[in-house]
């Protein structure tokens, strides 16, 4: 062997064994108590005590109890607990509906005397006549019935693609019968374990599968006929757009899918573009925004299952709190498929007074009972410049313009919950808002306010009762919104509503010398009214749920109303943490003072962006403060880059949005 081949050799074993010894040394400094990366999960070493932000947080919800981490409070949100009642309400009425069609009845907690009375009232002589053809009856006969919490070898198979700690998985187990099996399916590896230990804690390990993967995944490899779910519940932080495709391919023929949107932003109007890259559709804003979304969220449902020859027939759709709740049933029939198009519609909403008009994508057309044909519609339905106030016209959509319940099956889980009100906490407003439901007029989208029509004008503000009846008196249908509570939704057209408030202004007249003759206001007051309202109430105008006093209309029942943060790697968004970022952040984008010695003073309590990134390079000289941030106060506030001198301008009060806004 040469001599070079030999040195070459020296080397390469050197080098190996160098790392070799340095891979041990690390190895066992990971593997010492004090080191951080010792912690997996959250847990430490053995003989060592949890952290207090590591304790953990039992809460008790319906039939189950989970177990979260104290620190992370995105595992569960309190508010959500309507959501998670009226789903658990649906699921029960469509258990119900399925199964019966199998023979097999469900029994459902608390419902066992209702039962009973309704077998008192037979006639004495039929319970006779069906205890003797019992008698006759074989054993394997008799009508199979399924329980909470035992598995149904026919029942149904749910997902629940974000399962976080599991909460509504378990409660499916333990609250609605006739399930053959649940499974919990989240992509972080924490959330699984946490439910896993939620699974074991509730002792449902038998209906509970718990599943790490990614939802989409998980929902494409089930696209087989035989292999799809009969429910499947989408309740993503934010948009579930990205779910969508794939939720559509894996339900059932006829399943039931449950669709949750918490970003109310987007589909509110405030972002038209992000609004058309997610669900296909351009929301405007409105004062009908909340039916809005629901619209635009049916439509890109029924788009997206159209793709694969499949359609969707809406069950219930709320607009609740910070969000919209979607339950539609999914079918499969390419004939069907064709008359979508016709189900579809554009909105040209007036910039001006808010008239807004529907426009249909498509029509369907042909005797009945006949060959259907389907064509585009014609329009479009309104002049360049509004009738009633010559301003111009906003286009949004494409939305759903076909009814967005079913009033047969919400008149079914209302009765289920209003004759069983124990079984949920959140009983009384499900009762409220199902009740506004089925007064709600099923072929009127969308809807006007009180408020609006008033303000449009200028003129006071009539009562609810006073326009309905003026509404009624005038032959047209009126009902309210479950969506918003000062909504009046009527088949009148814009500009029978107009003449209606021009009567009403005549009663409190506005004062015409201070509106600007270019104003919707003088505009639409200087033409006399050819329809005489009468304000006159009626007995009819006041809806049955508003006579009850019925829950109608939730107020906001604790602080910092809304969705939770956004969960972080390591899982801790504790609400002092955003409680501390909010009170430092708040009135940064204020204009400071004119001093520069009090304006470098309140400029030095802001940490520096750049500083905690690394990249700094202004020192002493750098405006903002360079101090690492407390325990107390490790908010990840979101500051400004350093600017390069004291003497610029900071941002001054025309900013839009301030850090300190969720």
């Amino acid at each position: 062997m040469s001599r070079a081949k030999i040195v070459l050799w020296l080397s390469l074993t050197l080098r190996s064994s160098c790392s070799l010894c340095r891979a041990r040394f690390i190895k066992g400094q990971l593997q010492t108590p004090g080191y951080p990366a010792a912690m997996e999960n959250g847990t430490m070493p053995c003989g060592e005590k949890r952290p207090p932000e590591d304790q953990e947080t039992t809460v008790t919800e319906g039939a189950a109890r989970i177990v979260f981490p104290s620190a992370n409070e995105v595992f569960y949100n309190p508010v959500q607990e309507f959501n998670r009642d009226l789903t658990c309400a649906v699921i029960t009425e469509f258990a119900r509906i399925q199964l019966g069609a199998k023979g097999i009845q469900i029994k459902v907690p608390g419902e066992k005397d209702v039962q009973k009375v309704v077998v008192d009232l037979s006639e004495q002589e039929e319970d006779k006549a069906e205890l003797k053809e019992g008698a006759n009856v074989a054993p394997g006969d008799q009508p199979q019935t399924a329980a909470v919490g035992e598995i149904c070898e026919e029942g149904l198979r749910v997902l629940e693609g974000l399962a976080a700690s599991g909460l509504r998985s378990i409660r499916f187990a333990r609250e609605v019968p006739g399930l053959r099996s649940v499974i919990a399916n989240d992509a972080s590896p924490r959330a699984v374990d946490l439910i896993r230990h939620n699974v074991q804690l509730n002792k449902v390990a038998h209906l509970v599968q718990p599943s790490q993967a990614d939802a989409r995944m998980l929902m494409y490899q089930h696209q087989r006929v035989s292999e799809r779910f009969e429910v499947i519940d989408l309740d993503p932080y934010g948009s579930p757009a990205p779910f969508l495709d794939a939720a559509v391919q894996a339900v059932s023929e006829g399943g039931l899918l449950c669709v949750t949107c918490t970003d109310m932003a987007v589909l509110a109007g405030n972002s038209g573009e992000t609004c058309y890259s997610k669900y296909g559709a351009m929301a405007l804003k409105s004062r009908a925004c909340h039916e809005m979304a629901l619209r635009i969220v049916l439509h890109s449902l029924d788009l997206r299952a159209n793709c694969y020859q499949r359609f969707v027939v809406p069950l219930l759709s709320i607009s609740a709190d910070f969000y919209v709740r979607v339950f539609v049933r999914v079918f499969t029939g390419q004939a069907k498929v064709k008359a979508s198009a016709s189900k579809q519609a554009l909105v040209f909403q007036c910039v001006g007074c808010g008239a807004f008009h529907l426009q249909h994508l498509g029509k369907a057309s042909g005797p009945s009972g006949g060959r259907v044909k389907f064509s585009p519609d014609c329009g479009p339905p309104v002049a360049p410049e509004c009738e009633h106030c010559g301003q111009r016209h906003q286009l949004g959509g494409p939305l759903w313009a076909e009814p967005i319940h079913d009033l047969d099956f919400v008149g079914r889980v209302l009765e289920a919950v209003s004759t069983n009100p124990g079984r949920f906490h959140t009983s009384e407003r499900i009762r409220g808002v199902l009740s506004v439901v089925t007064e709600e007029l099923p072929d009127v989208p969308l809807y006007y306010t009180l408020d609006q029509l008033s303000s449009t004008i200028h003129c006071s503000t009539p009562s609810l009762l006073q326009l309905r009846s003026a509404l009624l008196h005038a032959g047209f249908r009126v009902s309210l919104s479950h969506a918003c509570k000062n909504a009046v939704k009527t088949d009148a057209p814009a500009s029978a509503l107009w003449d209606i408030m021009r009567c009403w202004e005549k009663g409190c007249p506005v004062k015409r010398e201070r509106l600007s003759e270019t104003s919707p206001a003088f505009r639409i007051l200087s033409v006399e009214p050819r329809l005489q309202a009468s304000f006159t109430i009626r007995d009819d105008a006041n809806p049955s749920s508003r006579q009850r006093g019925l829950k109608r209309f939730q107020a906001n029942p604790e602080a910092n109303w809304g969705p939770r943060p956004r969960a972080r790697p390591g899982g801790k968004a504790g609400g002092e943490a955003m409680g501390d970022r909010r009170r430092l952040l708040q009135n940064k984008r204020k204009e400071p003072a004119e001093d520069l010695v009090q304006r470098a003073a309140w400029l030095k309590t802001f940490p520096c962006k750049r500083f905690k990134e690394g990249t700094c390079q202004r020192g002493n000289q750098c405006c903002y403060s360079h101090r690492l941030p407390t325990p107390e106060a490790t908010a990840e506030a979101t500051s400004t880059n350093c600017p390069q001198t004291l003497n610029q301008s900071p941002p001054g009060p025309g900013a839009t949005t301030g850090p300190g806004v969720d």
